[in-house]
């Protein structure tokens, strides 16, 4: 990755055509014509600046290009600027803390970075060959998180990729504030959010929570809103990405949070449609398969250094799994946590459904063969509960034969052993947080089990760190 303080406006070019985000420039000089993917600036009539990426190269020395800002009061005939070079961030430790957009301008009106370089947030990545020095089964290091669900059933190995499914008010936000929390606290990590064509609401209430929850010193912070032309939100992604680099290369485990995944597509689809290219069978970009390869495989550890665990939300339009870009997303995860709104209304924070959510990670070679079993009783228990529920619901729980009366018991006191208070709600609840370790938690869950906790009601386990001393 390339470091660059200063911009060399190169050659001059004027507007010849605007329709919407799309901006046709022409160079008298052929070599005066930028490269793809490098940025042009044009002065609108009111004085503002907009930024132009390049995307075609059509006949006759034009260009067309993509505005990363509002096309309003840019006139025919303006004269613009090659810069040379593509779409640059300010990069530093004075982006912790701050929010910037996807060409590195501030958004939280602290004025200026205090940042000596800019970096590119494009780049040709180097093809990396395999490792014939790593042993077959060589177990990958896992990301402790302190969060009881995360840590038994979904566990998070450095440089994995983890789905969040979830609608509004599920407690997702909560869950991203704990894994900072804990992240930043137990490892010593850093923690980068990219928000990808949300909502301003959304990304307005998250910099407050972080603010008040003594979080925010700790996260840098890219957005690229929902009001944003398509081309800045489908390059915001690769601005976060560029930040979780950053401090990967300076040997940080980073945590990187996008939300939404699905809008990074989305934005790539309406660029090509206004580009006029064919669209596939779905309307989707053509390029959609390429598009998500050339960000997923950003997101690794590096051999000797930190690493990039990337936790992303994935919107599924009309809740259709089959969808082509909820495929091409599910391709890259290796693992996916499904937030159900039944579990909320109960009262059971985090509110993860343990029998639609799955992670390839839970593997005897990653987390060691007890801490499998465990977690294999604990889904058997759990989808036993679930298929006695109604029955109970009838006849009652003492009609039920002794093994699946103790099965059922210890199965309800698992699902509230596994609700939990966390430190970044502690101020909503009245509760002090827990981090419990693995141990404690694989421990816990093979005691309630074995059945020596069967003397305790089910609400000795609701909302507690650790399970209670014998």
């Amino acid at each position: 990755m390339t470091t660059t303080n200063t911009v060399r406006k190169k050659g001059l070019g004027k507007i010849i055509s605007v329709q919407g985000p799309v901006v046709d420039v022409y160079f008298k000089k052929i070599e005066d014509m930028p490269a793809l993917y490098d940025v042009i600036e044009v002065n609108t009539i009111d004085g503002h600046m907009v930024l132009l990426q390049t995307k075609e190269h059509l006949s006759s020395n034009t260009v067309r290009t993509v505005a990363l800002m509002d096309t309003l009061n840019i006139q025919l005939n303006s004269v613009c600027y090659n810069t040379a070079q593509p779409i640059t961030i300010p990069m530093g430790d004075g982006c912790y803390g701050r929010v910037m957009d996807s060409v590195g301008r501030p958004l939280d009106n602290g004025g200026e970075f205090d940042c000596p370089n800019r970096v590119p947030t494009r780049y040709l990545m180097k093809p990396e060959g395999f490792d014939l020095r790593k042993k077959k089964g060589e177990r990958p290091e896992v990301l402790e998180t302190g969060i009881k669900y995360f840590d038994l059933l979904y566990p998070l190995v450095k440089g994995s990729k983890t789905g969040i499914l979830g609608g509004a008010g599920c407690g997702k936000t909560v869950i991203i504030m704990e894994l900072i929390n804990n992240i930043v606290k137990a490892h010593g990590g850093a923690c980068v959010f990219s928000g990808i064509g949300e909502r301003i609401r959304e990304g307005n209430e998250l910099y407050y929570e972080l603010e008040e929850a003594n979080l925010l010193a700790n996260v840098m912070l890219a957005f690229g809103q929902m009001d944003q032309p398509p081309g800045a939100r489908a390059e915001v992604v690769n601005a976060g990405l560029c930040l979780a680099e950053y401090l990967q290369a300076k040997n940080k485990d980073v945590l990187l949070f996008m939300d939404n995944i699905y809008r990074y597509i989305q934005g790539g689809q309406e660029v090509s449609t206004l580009l006029g290219r064919v669209p596939a069978e779905t309307g989707y970009q053509p390029t959609l398969a390429s598009e998500v390869s050339a960000v997923q495989e950003r997101i690794r550890s590096i051999e000797g250094g930190g690493s990039i665990t990337a936790m992303q939300a994935v919107y599924v339009p009309a809740d259709d799994m089959t969808d082509p870009a909820v495929v091409a997303i599910f391709s890259y995860l290796d693992g996916m946590l499904v937030l159900s709104r039944d579990l909320v209304q109960r009262g059971f924070y985090p509110a993860i459904d343990p029998l639609q959510s799955a992670s390839s990670n839970l593997d005897p070679v990653v987390v060691g063969q007890r801490h499998y079993q465990v977690a294999q009783d604990v889904l058997m228990h759990i989808n036993k509960h679930n298929a006695l529920k109604r029955v109970v619901q009838v006849i009652g729980v003492e009609e039920l034969n002794k093994d699946d009366q103790n099965i059922y018991l210890r199965a309800e006191k698992i699902l509230n052993f596994m609700t939990q208070p966390f430190h970044v709600s502690e101020v909503f609840t009245g509760k002090k947080g827990e981090y419990v370790t693995i141990q404690e938690n694989v421990e816990g869950c093979a005691k309630i089990m074995n059945g020596d906790f069967d003397h305790l009601k089910t609400e000795d386990f609701y909302m507690i760190g650790k399970v209670p001393r014998m």
